[in-house]
């Protein structure tokens, strides 16, 4: 904020979409993120956040959307991605008051899927990751991209989107090998192929 204070106008707009590009890059990764926030996610680092697919927070931390304090709107995606995790009413409320919350706070409002000490933070989110990696690669992929797609969308528009990312997994290599282990009783040993 400070940097942005010496800027004309065409270098903030240059800095912002920048940053807007940078969280949407985060946002559209294949695989799945997990953001891992102590102390204070305000603004840009809140936006970071939001761009992952799953937020394990501090019960000690600081966050929130606090551009309207400073006369400019989050415009890294904050706007559109809070009010989609939580609903437009909480996102108005957050963003129009630009009302810092503590991580208890975000996690009743739904804004973080896991509460923990501050201790536990990266803990929980390497533990997260390794649930998460025990997963087929080529259906984990796929989940994400048919829950990215389809959300937006009506339900039956969001139901073929679905049915195409299920497609991409019945050919795998690891599909068999799912069913083989479950089979097996054992722990399967996925290539994502």
């Amino acid at each position: 904020m400070k940097e942005r204070r010496e800027m004309n106008e065409d270098q903030v707009r240059a800095a912002v979409s920048k940053i807007r590009a940078t969280m949407n890059l985060v946002s559209e990764l294949q695989v799945p993120t997990i953001a891992a926030v102590r102390g204070v996610a305000l603004g840009g680092g809140m936006e970071l956040a939001l761009s992952c697919d799953l937020r394990v927070v501090s019960n000690t931390a600081t966050l929130g959307l606090t551009e309207t304090r400073l006369a400019i709107i989050p415009g890294a995606g904050g706007t559109q991605r809070l009010s989609r995790l939580i609903g437009i009413a909480k996102a108005k409320d957050l963003i129009f008051t630009g009302r810092r919350i503590t991580g208890e706070d975000a996690y009743h409002l739904g804004i973080a899927e896991y509460l923990v000490s501050d201790v536990e933070v990266h803990q929980r989110a390497k533990t997260l990751a390794k649930e998460i990696a025990e997963g087929g690669p080529v259906a984990v992929r796929q989940a994400k991209w048919a829950i990215d797609q389809g959300y937006p969308l009506p339900l039956a528009e969001g139901l073929a989107i679905e049915e195409a990312a299920y497609e991409r997994v019945i050919g795998t290599e690891d599909r068999l090998e799912g069913l083989l282990a479950f089979a097996e009783k054992r722990k399967p040993s996925y290539q994502g192929r």
